[in-house]
Protein backbone atom coordinates (compact mmCIF):
# COMPACT_ATOMS: atom_id res chain seq x y z
CA UNK A 1 0.00 0.00 0.00
CA UNK A 2 3.00 2.66 0.62
CA UNK A 3 4.06 1.86 -3.06
CA UNK A 4 0.70 3.61 -4.43
CA UNK A 5 2.15 6.93 -4.86
CA UNK A 6 4.63 5.42 -7.47
CA UNK A 7 1.76 3.62 -9.61
CA UNK A 8 -0.33 6.77 -9.71
CA UNK A 9 2.79 8.47 -10.67
CA UNK A 10 3.28 5.54 -13.53
CA UNK A 11 -0.05 5.93 -14.58
CA UNK A 12 -0.06 9.68 -15.20
CA UNK A 13 3.62 9.48 -16.69
CA UNK A 14 1.85 7.24 -19.40
CA UNK A 15 -1.03 9.48 -19.94
CA UNK A 16 1.16 12.52 -20.55
CA UNK A 17 3.53 10.28 -22.83
CA UNK A 18 0.49 8.78 -24.40
CA UNK A 19 -0.97 12.24 -25.03
CA UNK A 20 1.97 14.07 -26.29
CA UNK A 21 2.73 11.38 -28.78
CA UNK A 22 5.86 10.81 -27.64
CA UNK A 23 5.19 6.99 -27.61
CA UNK A 24 4.62 6.86 -31.22
CA UNK A 25 6.74 5.34 -33.24
CA UNK A 26 6.36 7.80 -36.31
CA UNK A 27 7.21 10.82 -33.97
CA UNK A 28 10.37 8.96 -32.69
CA UNK A 29 11.13 8.11 -36.60
CA UNK A 30 10.86 11.81 -37.62
CA UNK A 31 13.21 12.43 -34.87
CA UNK A 32 16.05 10.26 -35.66
CA UNK A 33 15.16 11.35 -39.51
CA UNK A 34 15.48 15.04 -38.50
CA UNK A 35 12.24 15.55 -40.20
CA UNK A 36 10.26 17.17 -37.37
CA UNK A 37 10.51 19.17 -34.46
CA UNK A 38 8.18 17.49 -31.71
CA UNK A 39 10.37 15.38 -29.86
CA UNK A 40 12.93 17.55 -29.61
CA UNK A 41 10.63 19.90 -27.79
CA UNK A 42 9.65 17.26 -25.97
CA UNK A 43 13.46 16.45 -24.86
CA UNK A 44 13.92 20.29 -24.55
CA UNK A 45 11.34 21.12 -22.15
CA UNK A 46 12.14 17.74 -20.13
CA UNK A 47 16.16 19.01 -19.89
CA UNK A 48 14.95 22.40 -19.18
CA UNK A 49 12.52 21.15 -16.34
CA UNK A 50 14.97 19.21 -15.00
CA UNK A 51 18.01 21.86 -14.85
CA UNK A 52 15.72 24.12 -13.13
CA UNK A 53 14.84 21.51 -10.69
CA UNK A 54 18.37 20.50 -10.07
CA UNK A 55 19.07 24.48 -9.61
CA UNK A 56 16.46 25.00 -7.00
CA UNK A 57 17.67 21.57 -5.16
CA UNK A 58 21.15 23.44 -5.08
CA UNK A 59 19.57 26.61 -3.92
CA UNK A 60 17.36 25.42 -1.46
CA UNK A 61 19.57 22.59 0.32
CA UNK A 62 16.50 19.84 -0.84
CA UNK A 63 17.00 16.89 1.34
CA UNK A 64 16.32 13.05 -0.16
CA UNK A 65 13.57 10.70 1.79
CA UNK A 66 15.70 9.78 3.88
CA UNK A 67 16.58 13.20 5.05
CA UNK A 68 20.49 13.14 3.56
CA UNK A 69 21.62 15.75 1.37
CA UNK A 70 21.50 15.33 -2.33
CA UNK A 71 25.24 15.73 -3.68
CA UNK A 72 26.80 15.21 -7.68
CA UNK A 73 28.94 12.88 -8.02
CA UNK A 74 30.07 13.01 -11.71
CA UNK A 75 33.94 12.34 -12.17
CA UNK A 76 35.96 11.98 -15.38
CA UNK A 77 35.64 8.63 -15.84
CA UNK A 78 31.81 9.32 -15.24
CA UNK A 79 31.45 11.85 -18.11
CA UNK A 80 32.84 8.65 -20.26
CA UNK A 81 30.22 6.33 -18.50
CA UNK A 82 27.68 8.45 -19.33
CA UNK A 83 28.25 9.07 -23.57
CA UNK A 84 29.27 5.28 -23.42
CA UNK A 85 25.50 4.65 -21.97
CA UNK A 86 24.02 7.31 -24.32
CA UNK A 87 25.67 5.81 -27.51
CA UNK A 88 23.50 2.35 -26.06
CA UNK A 89 20.53 3.34 -24.92
CA UNK A 90 20.08 5.66 -28.34
CA UNK A 91 21.19 2.88 -30.13
CA UNK A 92 18.13 0.66 -28.54
CA UNK A 93 15.70 3.65 -29.08
CA UNK A 94 16.24 3.55 -32.39
CA UNK A 95 16.33 -0.53 -32.95
CA UNK A 96 12.88 -0.44 -30.67
CA UNK A 97 11.08 2.70 -31.32
CA UNK A 98 10.97 3.13 -27.88
CA UNK A 99 13.22 4.40 -24.78
CA UNK A 100 12.56 2.47 -21.18
CA UNK A 101 9.84 4.30 -20.13
CA UNK A 102 7.00 4.63 -22.85
CA UNK A 103 8.26 0.57 -23.52
CA UNK A 104 5.80 0.05 -20.57
CA UNK A 105 3.20 2.87 -21.74
CA UNK A 106 3.24 1.35 -25.24
CA UNK A 107 2.14 -2.11 -24.25
CA UNK A 108 -0.54 -0.31 -21.84
CA UNK A 109 -2.02 0.89 -24.99
CA UNK A 110 -1.96 -2.50 -25.95
CA UNK A 111 0.97 -2.82 -28.52
CA UNK A 112 1.66 -6.33 -27.21
CA UNK A 113 4.69 -6.73 -29.46
CA UNK A 114 6.39 -4.72 -26.69
CA UNK A 115 6.42 -8.01 -24.43
CA UNK A 116 9.59 -9.22 -26.89
CA UNK A 117 11.35 -5.32 -26.18
CA UNK A 118 11.02 -5.13 -22.39
CA UNK A 119 12.02 -9.03 -21.92
CA UNK A 120 15.43 -7.97 -24.08
CA UNK A 121 15.70 -4.82 -21.96
CA UNK A 122 15.35 -7.46 -19.05
CA UNK A 123 18.07 -9.82 -20.34
CA UNK A 124 20.43 -6.87 -21.05
CA UNK A 125 19.89 -5.28 -17.49
CA UNK A 126 20.52 -8.90 -16.30
CA UNK A 127 23.78 -10.00 -18.26
CA UNK A 128 25.36 -6.29 -17.09
CA UNK A 129 24.51 -7.68 -13.56
CA UNK A 130 26.39 -10.81 -14.12
CA UNK A 131 29.42 -8.84 -15.58
CA UNK A 132 29.47 -6.03 -14.04
CA UNK A 133 32.50 -7.01 -11.97
CA UNK A 134 34.11 -7.26 -15.43
CA UNK A 135 33.37 -4.14 -16.89
CA UNK A 136 35.74 -1.06 -17.08
CA UNK A 137 33.97 0.99 -14.18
Amino acid sequence: MKYIKYLVIGILFGIVMTKSEAISWYRIQEMFRFQAFHMYGIIATAVSVGALMIFLMKKFHFKSLQGAPIKEKISEAGVYRYVLGGIVFGLGWALSGACPGPMYTLLGNGFTVFIVVIASALLGTLCYGILKKHLPH
